[in-house]
């Protein structure tokens, strides 16, 4: 392993390359956003962050600026992290790191349901899109896909959490499950630079409803969609089908 930029969203874990020295890898798993490369003793985690990428080259291979990472294994292998922004990240836990402590459920599991949202929401006063943003309450359900979630759950974005009733909750965790597994086959959802494991953008984008849509047309009812701003994000929604 070689590390040539440490400095990353969080500094790379000093002295991890000589930690890994001939561990062979016994599993990889991800939980929310990190990918867990599990070795016989210890784990790498891994955040991509923004921009970050993984990508198999040819050991020779000429280190590409914003190239900062690279893993060679004994079959001659070689992985490269790309980073132009570095807000990523690459730790060394060996058992339970604090990183991962406070996560909330992954949203296409058994144990995310509305009933978790509602008991999480009791006495709340923060506004229900950044509430289930918030990796402490659910894990994966970021701008877009907590806009689009709301939108067909007929929820607005800036009512206060602890005022959605348990019923309400149920649709709309409903809807997450719906709307990831939407845009996981599609590919994802490309802004920017993404692109998936095949080198392709995703394409869900193409099917929004509101996200990036302020000023334009409701689908469904054809009033205006209205452009707030929550949590110094940008929330789109319809004022009329959503309440």
């Amino acid at each position: 392993m070689s590390v040539r930029q440490a400095s990353l969203r969080w500094p790379v874990t000093d002295g991890i390359e000589e930690r890994v020295i001939g561990q062979r890898v016994v599993d990889v798993t991800r939980r929310a956003k990190y990918l867990i490369i599990k070795l016989e003793k210890g784990s790498i985690l891994v955040h991509l962050g923004m921009s970050g990428s993984l990508r198999v080259v040819e050991p020779k291979a000429e280190w590409r600026k914003h190239d900062h990472i690279e893993v060679s294994f004994g079959n001659g292998a070689v992985l490269r992290y790309h980073d132009p922004r570095r807000f990523g990240s690459w730790l060394w836990s060996l058992g339970d790191h604090h990183q991962l402590m406070h996560l909330g459920p992954e949203p296409l599991l058994s144990e995310f349901s509305g009933e978790h949202l509602w008991k999480r929401s009791r006495g709340r006063k923060i506004a229900v899109k950044p509430f289930i943003m918030d990796n402490k309450v659910v894990v994966g359900v970021g701008n877009i896909y907590a806009s689009e979630a709301l939108f067909r759950s007929g929820i607005r974005p800036d009512r206060s959490a602890g005022r959605v009733s348990r019923k309400r909750y149920d649709v709309l965790a409903g809807h997450i499950k719906d709307v990831l597994k939407a845009a996981i086959d599609q590919g994802g959802t490309t802004l920017r630079d993404f692109v998936n494991s095949s080198g392709e953008p995703g394409y869900f984008q193409q099917t929004l409803s509101v996200y990036g849509r302020g000023g334009k047309q409701c689908v469904v009812c054809d009033s205006v969609l209205r452009e707030i701003r929550l949590g110094q994000r940008s929330s789109v929604f319809c004022p009329t089908c959503q309440r």
